[in-house]
């Protein structure tokens, strides 16, 4: 049975996709997979998103400015992302975040206070990158949201249940991803099985974070069905149960996506 899912990360605008986007799209959507989420990473890709959610009614997309290209980034950026929102309103802020990994670890904090002030100005819901830095955006989105309401996701949870606890109760969804499908992931495994369903999400991060037995390949949106299959065989609620709640979820932090 084919199950309606939904790929809350993926870049499909990376150059990886430009020889066959509309294929892998396509191919996707054959899959049940009804929708994507794009995110940017940095202000020279943005005008690339824009064309992407033009030209595909099925993809919506988000501009931020990723800590891994912190050597990219310039002051300026904030004053174009905001006009970027301001044309886009559908569009949310990310991919955003920390990266431990990654230099000018005060630059990347500036970056992201001023990302989460423009969230919540514009109402926007947005997409976390963490490395090593969870407890550290915890604290930043528990600021953010004193001055206004603030969803999101947590792209690529990789942590505990109390960690999926914590995020659950500040109305923040976990991106559940191919980690899910190795076996040796064993406490993101139990978490997501512990999880409250209502704050699960599922992405691929594709062309990245390859799933089990694709090692070394470009990933694709249509492969959320081995991650969607894995996580079934961690929980406890049928696979219908799980589908219909993980489009709910989406739309809960995704309100403008098309489904």
């Amino acid at each position: 049975m084919t199950h309606c899912l939904f790929d809350s990360h993926c870049h499909l605008d990376f150059d990886t996709f430009t020889p066959d986007r509309a294929q892998v799209i396509t191919h996707a959507r054959q899959q049940g997979v009804k929708g994507f989420v794009v995110p940017g990473v940095t202000r020279r890709q943005w005008p690339q998103l824009v064309q992407l959610a033009q030209q595909y009614r099925t993809c919506s997309v988000a501009f931020g400015l990723h800590p891994y290209f912190i050597n990219e980034h310039v002051p300026a950026d904030l004053m174009h992302l905001e006009r970027m929102l301001r044309d886009n309103p559908k569009a949310s802020v990310g991919e955003i975040g920390l990266d431990a990994y990654c230099p000018h670890p005060a630059v990347q904090l500036h970056l992201l206070r001023e990302q989460l002030v423009l969230a919540v100005a514009e109402k926007r819901p947005v997409i976390l990158h963490h490395r090593k830095t969870m407890h550290l955006l915890l604290r930043e989105i528990k600021q953010a949201q004193q001055k206004g309401p603030l969803l999101g996701v947590l792209h690529a949870f990789s942590g505990s249940v109390e960690q999926a606890n914590e995020w659950a109760s500040i109305g923040f969804k976990l991106g559940v991803g191919g980690v899910i499908t190795y076996p040796r992931a064993q406490k993101t495994r139990q978490a997501i099985a512990a999880a409250p369903l209502r704050s699960l999400v599922l992405e691929t991060d594709s062309p990245d974070m390859p799933v089990a037995g694709y090692q070394g390949q470009r990933n694709e949106p249509a492969r959320i069905t081995e991650v969607f299959a894995a996580l079934c065989a961690l929980r406890t609620e049928s696979p219908a149960t799980i589908a219909q709640q993980l489009l709910i979820n989406t739309q809960q932090v995704f309100p403008n996506v098309a489904i």
